[in-house]
């Protein structure tokens, strides 16, 4: 991910960025970590190792299965995110949820069922690796803390940021 000023050197994300802009119809299955963004037509299936956003302008007719999933535009089939699936404001989702975490912002639509399933491991980061992460200094990191604009969890003096959190986050363009 790349966001605001790089005060470090860059350091290459273990994960490669696909982007779809067209209409497409298939299987679509990624076994390497993956982030996988969906801005134009797709019917078919999806099978994602990594995180998944599906575009506001996107219609998606496919059963969907990744690890962190946002949803911002059309998507018609059922929905199995392994860490956390994010509906945005813009969001319309008709099928069936199954994911550890939610987070349907106001103004989302969505008609089915919901699943809570059990959590898998939490990915946490500290700090240094976050800065890494988004490619911002500590102390942005630590004003975005400050004002309460990033979500973080306190355990003592140690802050921990969950990734699948921060790529929510991230991916309703919080980073300023």
């Amino acid at each position: 991910m790349a966001f605001g000023d790089k005060k470090s050197p860059r350091v290459e994300s273990l994960s490669k960025t696909v982007e779809i802009n067209v209409e497409m119809h298939g299987t679509l299955s990624f076994k390497e970590l993956v982030d996988l963004k969906i801005n134009g037509l797709f019917t078919g299936s999806l099978d994602v190792c990594g995180s998944l956003t599906v575009g506001g302008r996107a219609d998606v007719e496919a059963d969907i299965k990744g690890d962190s999933v946002i949803i911002a535009g059309k998507v018609k089939g059922n929905v199995n995110a392994s860490k956390m699936l994010t509906l945005l404001p813009t969001a319309v989702l008709t099928g069936n949820i199954s994911a550890p975490k939610l987070n349907i912002v106001e103004g989302a639509l969505f008609h089915g069922s919901c699943q809570m399933t059990p959590s898998e491991t939490v990915d946490w980061m500290n700090i240094k690796e976050l800065a890494v992460y988004l490619e911002l200094d500590e102390g942005t990191i630590i004003e975005l803390v400050r004002s309460g604009k990033i979500p973080v969890v306190r355990e003592g003096d140690v802050l921990k940021f969950e990734r699948s959190q921060i790529d929510a986050w991230a991916a309703a363009g919080m980073v300023r």
